[in-house]
C-alpha cells in the first residue's frame, strides 16, 4: 500500500465536474486504494466505477433544497470509519476547497486524533470554459474572478457584495445559482452591470448530458428555466464568456446554443 495512505487516514479527493478522465493520477491512486469511500451526490458514474470491488462505499449526497446527511453525520461517520483502521476517501464533486466544507471536514478530524489531506480536483468553473472554449479571464476587459455560491439555509436571503461583483473586470461563477438566476441578475444590474454583460449557464459539465447555454445578463432567468433541479448547474457572467467568433462547425463542436 502507498506510504502516503496509511490505515487510519482519511483521504478528501476532488472527483471534478464528472467525467472521469479530468481526475487527477494521484485521485485516481487514492480510490482505488480506499477501504471506504464517502462520496457526494454530484460525482460521476465514471469516477465511481473506479472503486475496487469489495470497497465498502456510503453515499452521503447533498444537493441544493436536499440532504440525505447533515455535515455533522458526515464529519463522524468519518471519524470513526478513520479510528476503526479503515483507509478513507471522501470524495467531492469538483474541488474540495471550493465550497466543498472540507476545512469542518479536516478540523473535526483532527480534533479526533485522524490525519486528513486534500487531493484536489478540476472546479466546475474551469471545466466548463474548457468545454467553451472560453477563458476564465481575459487580457484588457476580464482582469480577474470571483466564485461565490447561491446556496442558502431556507428561508434565508442572498447576500452578496453586489458592487464588486458588478464591475465589468470581474468574471463571475456562481455555483450552484440556478434557482437563484433571476435574483442575481437583478442584483448585478441593480448595482450597475451592463444587463448586456455576457452570460453562460452551464449545466452537466464534463458529462455525455452537458449543455452551455449563453445569452445576456438581461436573460438569465429565462436562461435557466428548462433546467431540472437535479441538473448540477453554474453560472458564469462577464466579457470572458461571450460567445467566441467560430465557424458554425466549431460552435455545434463545442456545444453552444446561442441565445
Amino acid at each position: 500500500m502507498s506510504h502516503d495512505f496509511p490505515a487510519g487516514m482519511v483521504w478528501l479527493v476532488g472527483a471534478g465536474p464528472g467525467d472521469p478522465e479530468l481526475l487527477t493520477r494521484k485521485a485516481e491512486r487514492l480510490i482505488r486504494a480506499a477501504d471506504v469511500v464517502f462520496y457526494d451526490a454530484l460525482v460521476g458514474e465514471g469516477v465511481l466505477a473506479l472503486v475496487r470491488p469489495g470497497t465498502r462505499m456510503v453515499s452521503v449526497g447533498k444537493r441544493s433544497g436536499r440532504h440525505s446527511k447533515a455535515q455533522g453525520s458526515i464529519n463522524d461517520l468519518l471519524l470513526e470509519a478513520a479510528l476503526a483502521g479503515q483507509r478513507v476517501v471522501r470524495l467531492k464533486g469538483g474541488d474540495p476547497s471550493v465550497f466543498g466544507r472540507s476545512a469542518e471536514e479536516i478540523e473535526h478530524l483532527a480534533k479526533g486524533g485522524v490525519v486528513a489531506k486534500v487531493c484536489p480536483g478540476i472546479t466546475t468553473a474551469s471545466a466548463a470554459a474548457a468545454s467553451a472554449g472560453a477563458s476564465l479571464t481575459l487580457r484588457g476587459s476580464a482582469r480577474g474572478i470571483t466564485y461565490v455560491t447561491a446556496h442558502l439555509r431556507a428561508g434565508e436571503p442572498l447576500k452578496l457584495d453586489w458592487a464588486t461583483l458588478a464591475s465589468e473586470s470581474q468574471t463571475v461563477g456562481v455555483y450552484m445559482g440556478r434557482a437563484a438566476a433571476g435574483e442575481i441578475a437583478r442584483g448585478l444590474i441593480a448595482a450597475g452591470r451592463d444587463p448586456e454583460t455576457p452570460v453562460m449557464v452551464a449545466v452537466n459539465v464534463s458529462r455525455p448530458d452537458e449543455r452551455l447555454i449563453r445569452g445576456k445578463l438581461s436573460a438569465l432567468a429565462f436562461l435557466v428555466a428548462t433546467i431540472s433541479d437535479d441538473d448540477p448547474t453554474l453560472l458564469l457572467i462577464g466579457e470572458a464568456v461571450r460567445a467566441p467568433d467560430f465557424t458554425p462547425a466549431a460552435m455545434e463542436h463545442f456545444h453552444i446554443i446561442a441565445n
